[in-house]
């Protein structure tokens, strides 16, 4: 893969304890690992979803980076203020599985 397609950056946050600004009291939330991560950037799918008469839009996305041993499927993925699920384990490129990893995720619907 040649670099120039890795013309996005993403960010990835991991679930954690993070200080509330208000009170100062540790709640939920989210935190970054690791920010303006390299990465290509392609949609596969969009749909739209209808229930409790709540209009909502779901939308499929592949990013490949380049290898990360620390990257877990618990994590999610921040590309332009939009938040993304990581669905599964990333894939290993195909030749040594040591330069690339193929992440799919979707957005729309949960909070990553």
């Amino acid at each position: 893969m040649r670099a120039g397609r890795l013309r996005h950056r993403i960010d990835f946050e991991e679930r954690a304890l993070v200080q509330d600004q208000n009170n100062g009291e540790m709640i939920p939330g989210w935190r970054p690992v690791r920010e303006k991560v390299p990465a290509a950037y392609e949609p596969l799918s969009s749909k739209d979803l209808f229930s409790a008469q709540a209009a909502q839009s779901q939308a499929t996305v592949r990013f490949v980076i380049r290898h990360w041993a620390g990257l877990l499927p618990t994590m999610r993925i921040v590309h332009r203020g939009k938040l993304y699920s990581i669905e599964g384990e990333p894939l290993p490129d195909r030749d040594s599985g040591l330069e690339y990893l193929t992440i799919l995720s979707k957005t729309g619907v949960t909070d990553g």
